[in-house]
């Protein structure tokens, strides 16, 4: 079985680290994130240095004798703003802390993060800012996932959350809807896919017109009663969106779900009356159906929103999972499943020597 949540500690302190941290908040140690490992290290540790964008916010490091200044994840980004646009550079170090978090999410289910510079079509992130003359689509085409900085502005993603509908929009969100494109694209419909034709029947096909169909959405919207078919309204535009959003859900729920197990929540029977039995979340799924998986989140999520309410929130996980989402959920579920390696940074060990 697989790890599937990397949970960092401060090597000095032990304390429990972000995913991002640079310093340890309790004992004020300097550490640095080791992908090989996935292990926080101190700043200091031998035969590591830091990132040439630890300035910027980046807490990975690289090998001493290794090839390369810049790290793994920040070699991803194949495209960012000039230098010189300060305030563009500002909301790339925010928007590169999700993206790293997409990374190690990836690594932690196990799935392969073959990088383009590595083999033709490899994962690419070009991440740019809008601007009024020249706006940027967020979209995926042949590997090359395109982030629009402003996203990474509060008051901008929450006006197009409101005016669009939608109740849930983060910048990791759009990261982890893109990278579903991505692996639909690598994993399931590249020549030969054994799951290709089920794909096609859960999700529909996906050779119809992405921009009759674009068109479509936007000038009706979802067709009624689409909440019984699909995870989001947007799922319904097109069978590509459709698997996206459900990709997205999936590593929402199981990396959530991976959280909770690792911090030792357990619900017990006894203080909840409608449970059959104590729910205990898994740090890996893996080796059991998504349902498992499912019935887990059906509590937990339940757990999670009503700590959010308490502090005058809304839903944590503002989504309901209906019988076909879960067939859905089960499909990818699968795809990653088959598609596991025990390396997901392909190439890393390239760029040690």
């Amino acid at each position: 079985m697989f790890p599937v949540q990397t949970v960092l500690n401060c090597p000095a302190c032990g304390a429990p680290l972000w995913i991002e941290s640079l310093t340890c908040e309790s004992c004020a140690q300097p550490v640095l994130f080791d992908p090989a490992t996935k292990r926080s290290l101190p700043l200091d540790a031998p035969g590591f240095d830091a990132c040439v964008s630890r300035a910027r916010g980046c807490n990975w490091g690289v090998p001493t004798h290794g090839r390369h200044r810049e790290c793994y994840a920040c070699r991803l980004t194949r495209t960012r703003p000039d230098p010189s646009d300060t305030v563009a550079m500002g909301k790339l170090a925010v928007t590169e802390v999700s993206k790293r978090r997409l990374l190690i999410g990836l690594a932690d289910l196990g799935l392969p993060i073959t990088p383009f510079w590595f083999e033709k079509g490899g994962l690419a992130f070009d991440l740019l800012a809008s601007t009024r003359d020249s706006p940027v689509t967020i979209g995926h085409a042949s590997g090359v996932i395109t982030i629009d900085l402003t996203e990474s502005l509060d008051d901008h993603r929450e006006r197009l959350r409101i005016n669009l509908g939608e109740p849930y929009r983060t910048m990791l969100g759009h990261f982890r809807h893109e990278v579903g494109h991505y692996y639909q694209w690598k994993l399931v419909e590249q020549p030969g896919g054994a799951m290709l034709d089920e794909c096609r029947a859960l999700f529909g096909d996906e050779r119809s017109s992405y921009s009759d169909a674009l068109q479509r959405h936007y000038r009706n919207g979802a067709p009624a009663g689409w909440e019984q078919a699909h995870i989001s309204s947007y799922a319904t535009m097109h069978p590509w969106e459709d698997f996206a959003e459900t990709f997205a859900h999936y590593q929402h729920i199981l990396l959530t779900l991976a959280i909770t197990a690792t911090g030792g929540l357990v619900m017990k029977q006894g203080r909840q009356p409608a449970l059959a039995a104590d729910v205990v979340p898994r740090t890996d799924y893996s080796d059991v159906p998504m349902s498992v998986a499912l019935a887990d989140w059906h509590w937990i999520s339940h757990l999670l929103n009503r700590a959010n309410h308490a502090m005058g929130k809304g839903d944590l996980y503002p989504f309901t999972i209906p019988g076909p989402v879960a067939e859905k959920l089960s499909f990818v579920h699968r795809v990653v499943v088959a598609s596991r390696v025990a390396e997901p940074f392909v190439g890393l060990a390239q760029d040690a020597g």
